[in-house]
């Protein structure tokens, strides 16, 4: 006890930091067995957003309540959904719905091989377009938990799956099996989805590189918008090829077949198209005039035809269409084995590609309104959607980002957008689909043009130049491929030329273990630090212990 006052007595310094040690002592942390490690490390790679807190201290019927709205994510804004949010959402569901009903047709047009007419595909159910934007968006409308995101057929997806199933298929021929294979396709892709989205693996789509994206995106409306010269020039006989050499050769080899007035009318509407999208771009106001463009075009072009019988005087048109609502189609999964890993493979790619999308839209317009999007239960919403679609005559679809963009400056609050827009698509199925028996084919391909113009991303291009030159030339490589090779393999060289994950893994790694080093030294009269490097030498760094005839003790700073 005297050796302890004496301390106090002697020096306040000693005894506060022996005080300091005894009070804030810390303990070793408590053995862990190797299971208890693995699930840690589990826990923090797979749930690092702690999905389960909610339910810890509650009683078991909150549990159950909590369980449901986690799993349907519609009870979270159903039980305080009002008027007014009806309103603004039946606004913007209308809106997008006057977008999706000539897109949904346009779309399976891509599906179909980008530009083959209705006429020759009579043996096809041409309204599948239709259906992919009716149960759909009812699913998502349920399972998701994006505010914003307008769900239906995208071009990329549709361009993909055509392609693809071509290889093995002929939509000419034997349009029954080509219907068979996008349907076991689509529920392919969704089964993918969904798993990713249980599993708990969505991190994995991260990794997918943007370069590779905006390359192949670029690369695919050039492809689309070349298939639709056979529409815009009314050929007859045209190259089923998707590269750009053999189309180019097929334009020029057939100008006997050009129709002036087929041109003439196509682009006069193209020209609408593109200057309502310049005014929307310029002005966001006025964002309902590029929106109202597409239907405007639909409804004009199809008076134009019927009062002069244009059909007459060499304009092809999409022809009778029969109402009716999505027929079942589980009958149609095809899972033999001549096919099966067709459709794996084309439902793996277009779910990556469809999803990447998705998910991208969602998070960018959740980040606008300040809400967070679960990336999770997204995938999962989407996969169980497409496996859903697939059983009621629909092919792969999700969020379209420009649809998207619609819904959002529409003003839309919550998903009950999706259930108007199908709404809207469900009346037209069942009372509106004999008025566009006289839409001419010439402005559907017009309209596809206008839409994909979207897809080059010259700015985003340009900034992968400055940023990254390696990324540049991955991106190149995409563009390229997919122009003048095919649309799936112009993706695989994409990917096997930036080696996506791993190239891209590799150089971060190889920046970290062989960081730059330098050396740097104190500038005499100064605190300041300077690179030994330089017309003045610096002297020994500070608590140096070397003499003053040897050369200066410094640390090698990495240089990040």
């Amino acid at each position: 006890m005297e050796g302890e006052r004496m301390r106090r007595g002697e020096g306040q310094v000693e005894i506060g930091v022996v005080t300091s040690e005894a009070v804030h002592g810390v303990a070793e942390p408590p053995p862990q067995s190797t299971v208890d490690k693995m699930k840690v490390r589990m826990k923090e790679t797979f749930f690092p957003d702690d999905p389960f807190r909610r339910f810890k201290g509650q009683p078991l019927k909150r549990k159950w309540v909590l369980v449901a709205q986690y799993l349907f994510p519609v009870l979270d804004w159903a039980p305080s959904y009002s008027f007014s949010l009806f309103k603004s959402d039946l606004v913007s569901g209308l809106t997008i719905a006057s977008l999706a009903i000539p897109q949904a047709t346009i779309y399976l047009l891509l599906l179909f091989c980008c530009g083959i007419s209705y006429a020759k595909l009579a043996s096809l159910p041409p309204v599948v377009g239709l259906y992919t934007s009716f149960v759909p968006p009812l699913v998502y409308s349920v399972l998701g938990s994006s505010r914003d995101l307008a769900v239906g057929p995208v071009s990329i997806a549709s361009l993909l799956m055509g392609s693809m199933l071509r290889q093995v298929a002929n939509p000419n021929t034997d349009p029954c099996l080509f219907l068979q294979l996008a349907f076991t396709a689509t529920f392919f892709a969704g089964l993918f989805q969904a798993s990713l989205g249980i599993l708990r693996l969505g991190f994995i789509i991260d990794f997918l590189s943007k370069a590779t994206l905006v390359g192949f995106m670029a690369g695919s409306a050039i492809i689309v918008s070349l298939q639709q010269l056979r529409n815009l020039l009314g050929i007859v006989h045209f190259t089923n090829k998707m590269d750009v050499v053999p189309v180019m050769s097929s334009v020029f080899h057939t100008t006997n077949e050009w129709s002036w007035q087929t041109a003439a009318m196509g682009i006069c509407f193209l020209a609408l198209l593109l200057l309502a999208r310049h005014v929307g771009m310029r002005r966001p106001k006025l964002y309902w005039i590029s929106v109202g463009a597409p239907l405007a075009s639909v409804i004009v072009s199809t008076l134009v035809v019927f009062l002069l019988k244009a059909q007459n005087h060499g304009i092809s048109t999409i022809g009778k269409l029969r109402c009716g609502l999505n027929r079942p189609s589980w009958d149609k999964l095809l899972f033999d084995g001549t096919h099966l890993s067709t459709t794996m493979k084309t439902g793996l790619v277009t779910g990556i590609i469809s999803l990447a999308e998705g998910i991208a839209s969602g998070r960018t317009f959740a980040s606008l309104r300040s809400y967070k999007v679960d990336g999770n239960k997204e995938m999962t919403a989407i996969g169980l959607m497409n496996i859903v679609g697939s059983c009621t005559s629909c092919y792969v679809s999700t969020g379209a980002f420009s649809r998207s963009a619609v819904n959002h400056n529409a003003g839309c609050k919550t998903a009950m957008s999706n259930v108007v827009m199908a709404t809207t698509v469900m009346v037209t199925l069942l009372l509106l689909l004999p008025l566009f028996a006289n839409t001419p084919n010439v402005v559907l391909a017009a309209i596809i043009i206008a839409a994909v113009v979207g897809l080059v991303d010259v700015p985003a291009a340009c900034n992968i130049w400055k940023l990254d030159k390696v990324d540049f030339l991955v991106c190149l490589s995409s563009f390229l491929g997919v122009v003048f090779v095919s649309v799936q393999q112009g993706l695989a060289i994409a990917v096997i030329m930036a080696l996506s994950i791993g190239l891209s893994t590799f150089r971060i790694l190889l920046q970290i273990t062989r960081p730059k080093m330098i050396a740097v030294g104190n500038i005499p009269g100064t605190v300041s630090t300077e690179t030994c490097i330089s017309t003045r030498k610096p002297k020994e760094s500070l608590g140096s212990l070397s003499s003053p005839s040897k050369p200066p003790l410094t640390s090698p700073t990495p240089l990040i």
